[in-house]
């Protein structure tokens, strides 16, 4: 048989291969380790916060997010291990078995009391949606420290017509760091530069956003706990008074840009869009976006032209 006789025809169909499949996971030897005075086993690799939900214990936390590495630099999450020395960061530290972890006692209390005065005394919390509620349940008073939350304030960085930097509210908690490079976008247009009172969020060189590698991808909007980095509508509108989170709905859909079939959550006041996010469970996007689908969005309030007579 010749070699063009016998290669492949469309007339004669490729019988398919077999199917791929997921193999399945390793099962994990599991940790047991007492909370609060009760038992809890989570699988080995957990961390100390994973066996504290699982217990349905509600722990702080501020610089943590189940899509990111754990930085633990906020220390809210800390809790009381026997045979430590210091308090311990939930969000990171591995369970092992024989734990015996205190959530709530007064050292810890006190811990967390003071790093949200320390926090809320120097940066801008108005906009920190979990912080009122954490300085409540720990009757944490920043007024102690001064009257002003003097310092780190600056101007708001408004250098694009996407998203205002206002870090005067940045509590240093590397989210957006983390969600530039490695854990989402692999962009690495911001750092944490400087040392100690210093320390501040900036792009390479301090030059201008527009200027710098950022993709305005807005991934770092996305998991700032603070409204340091917030959408440029929403900036507006918080300026003007007129943003009223109580009269905005949210609508889940499909992204129409390409087929990814990234999920967004429309934000809409008045019928107007304010924003758009994406939920953390979402298989597809984990809550992060691309320019398009977090920013892109503003066709859908173009006015059709009259038509002619």
């Amino acid at each position: 048989m010749s070699e063009a006789a016998a290669a492949p025809t469309p007339l004669i169909p490729v019988p398919r291969g077999p199917v791929p499949e997921i193999p399945p996971a390793r099962p994990r030897a599991m940790v047991e380790l007492t909370i609060d005075g009760r038992s809890v086993s989570v699988p080995e690799g957990s961390t100390i916060l994973d066996a504290a939900r699982k217990l349905g214990i509600d722990t702080p936390t501020l610089c943590f997010l189940e899509t990111l590495t754990p930085v633990n630099v906020c220390r809210v999450c800390v809790v009381e291990l026997d045979g430590s020395r210091a308090l311990v960061p939930a969000c990171s530290r591995k369970a092992e078995r024989g734990m015996v972890i205190r959530t709530d006692s007064e050292r810890v209390r006190l811990s967390r009391r003071m790093v949200l005065e320390f926090l809320a005394s120097s940066v801008d919390v108005s906009t920190a949606p979990a912080f009122a509620e954490y300085m409540q349940r720990y009757n944490a008073q920043p007024e102690r420290f001064g009257t002003a939350a003097a310092t780190v304030a600056q101007p708001a960085k408004i250098d694009n017509e996407l998203y205002v930097r206002d870090y005067s509210k940045c509590i240093l908690c590397y989210k957006c760091v983390e969600a530039c490079g490695v854990d989402a976008q692999n962009t690495f247009a911001i750092a944490a530069a400087g040392r100690g009172f210093t320390a501040h969020i900036s792009t390479e060189y301090d030059v201008p956003l527009p200027d710098s590698a950022c993709v305005y991808c807005g991934n770092c909007i996305g998991v700032c706990p603070t409204g340091a980095l917030m959408f440029k509508r929403e900036y507006d509108m918080r300026e003007a008074g007129t943003w009223q989170e109580s009269r905005q709905t949210r609508s889940d859909t499909v992204c129409p840009y390409c087929g990814v079939g990234c999920v967004l959550t429309v934000h809409a006041q008045d019928g107007k869009i304010v924003r758009v996010t994406s939920p953390l469970e979402s298989t597809v996007t984990h809550g992060n976006l691309c320019i398009k689908g977090r920013f892109g969005w503003q066709f859908v309030e173009i006015q059709p032209a009259p038509a002619s007579k």
